[in-house]
């Protein structure tokens, strides 16, 4: 049988896997299959640039890394992955910074992702690359010669032409995408703009099935939605909201209720107007005064740029200026944190908070909108508030969907939320729970390796929900 070969910018070793494992590793978990590889970047920075590839093996699954020098790190990484393509991929022209030294330096280093993993390949390997780091790594390892299947899925959303062409090179990026054999998105609308984008600037048409020819290579685009074991985290869920930390935790509240965010520190999180839709909520709807704590966790990211220090300092303003408005000796309407947690034990907060706040100005799926469901208590589920721009609400169709933007809009959705009765928070719970349990992450990842290994024709395909 073929293997799998993983490739993403960060490898999680087995040291970071479990409770601290990230979105990708959890997602992955049941494609990597003894003897995967996955290959990437260690994290580390050393003198040197990227050389010896260091080389470790936990439950019979090699994990591949190689180091960054400084300068390739801030290039590739910091400046051209974080400063450039992230604002583009979330529509934020406004924070694109381009510099024609950085977009240099990111094709290096997936030079040196290619020539470092190369030597490790076997001829019948196939090859999965995640996400925005990595777009011209397949063209890279076409040009060493590598003529395996090799798969690329972005984690991000893609943007309309109009957007994606605001971007020095786009072009190249573009036909870097086109190296690939298949193209995986999380929702039907990222896939449209992508084929739009090929069509509008390469001249090329795509079939009903997401399929285009060329330079002699057949691509598909496909829309395949991340998801989660949402058994698992329902189990742990219940456990942990039995353990110490929940305990502690419910205890801080005293007789008041808990809602609930997480997030990373990022612009495109929403964050400033969700914080300034909890002060109007609590000035709009004094009756919940007492009655709820919010409690966001954000944990820190990217901190070298300066766009992510002006979002903290001014969310430090606004937290400060509504605990000082509404704070009582005893109750506190806004907790903010910046520190991870784990998640075994946000499975717990979950399960205790009568309400989940998930409103990302854009968000390629948001896995924590989906976790939020698979915690809840069945007799007794909380509400989801979800914005209408994260990947996710293609899917779950029955929170209480708003537009990130309004405060005020989110405000009224909170003190709906809070308000709903009992049978109609169930019946919207079950609605989004059948949901969850049936776009696993294993489902995403099967479907995904379908395409790649050919398994999937045009007269089979698999069956993912659309919802308009």
């Amino acid at each position: 049988m073929a293997r799998l070969v993983v490739v993403s910018n960060r490898v999680p070793l087995p040291s970071e896997r479990g409770a601290k494992a990230g979105g990708l590793a959890v997602a992955l978990k049941d494609a990597l299959l003894p003897g995967s590889m996955w290959f990437g970047w260690s994290g580390r920075r050393s003198a040197r640039s990227a050389g010896t590839t260091h080389i470790q093996r936990a439950n019979q699954i090699t994990y591949a890394t190689i180091d960054l020098n400084e300068a390739d790190y801030r290039s590739f990484y910091v400046n051209f992955s974080n400063g450039a393509l992230w604002p583009l991929l979330h529509f934020r022209l406004g924070l694109l910074e381009f510099r024609a030294d950085d977009y240099d330096g990111y094709r290096s280093v997936n030079r040196q992702f290619a020539s470092a993993l190369q030597p490790l390949l076997r001829a019948d390997d196939i090859i999965w690359v995640h996400d925005y780091h990595l777009i011209p790594l397949a063209a890279e390892l076409r040009a060493l010669g590598i003529a395996n299947r090799i798969g690329f899925f972005l984690h991000t959303p893609f943007v309309p032409p109009s957007i994606f062409n605001a971007l020095p090179r786009s072009a190249e990026l573009l036909a870097d995408l086109c190296t690939y054999d298949v193209v995986g998105f999380h929702t039907h609308n990222y896939r449209a703009a992508f084929l739009d984008c090929v069509r509008e600037n390469l001249g090329v048409q795509a079939d009903t099935n997401g399929e285009f020819v060329i330079r002699d290579r057949t691509v598909r685009a496909i829309a395949d939605p991340v998801g989660i074991d949402a058994d698992a985290f329902s189990k742990q869920a219940a456990e942990s909201a039995r353990g110490s930390d929940a305990r502690l935790l419910r205890e801080s509240l005293s007789a008041g209720g808990l809602a609930i965010g997480v997030d990373r520190l990022d612009y495109s999180k929403g964050l400033i107007s969700r914080f300034e839709a909890i002060g109007r909520f609590f000035a709009h709807y004094p009756q919940h005064r007492r009655q709820v704590s919010f409690l966001q966790v954000a944990a820190r990211s990217r901190e070298e740029q300066g766009a992510y220090q002006r979002l903290r300092r001014e969310l430090d303003r606004i937290v400060g200026d509504t605990n000082g408005r509404y704070s009582e000796f005893d109750w506190t309407p806004l907790r903010y944190m910046t520190r991870a947690v784990k998640r075994d034990t946000l499975a717990g907060f979950f399960r205790l908070s009568r309400m989940a706040v998930v409103t990302p100005l854009r968000d390629g799926m948001n896995l924590v909108a989906k976790e939020y469901i698979a915690a809840q208590d069945p007799e007794d589920p909380g509400v989801l508030i979800l914005s209408r721009f994260a990947g996710a609400a293609e899917e779950l169709t029955e929170a209480l969907i708003v537009n990130p933007y309004d405060s005020d809009e989110i405000a009224e959705a909170m003190h709906v939320g809070l308000s709903m009765d009992l049978e109609e928070r169930r019946e919207r719970w079950r609605a989004l729970y059948a949901k969850v349990t049936s776009n696993t992450a294993g489902r995403f990842s099967t479907i995904f390796l379908d395409h790649l290994t050919g398994v999937v024709t045009k007269s089979h395909q698999p069956r993912i929900r659309a919802v308009s």
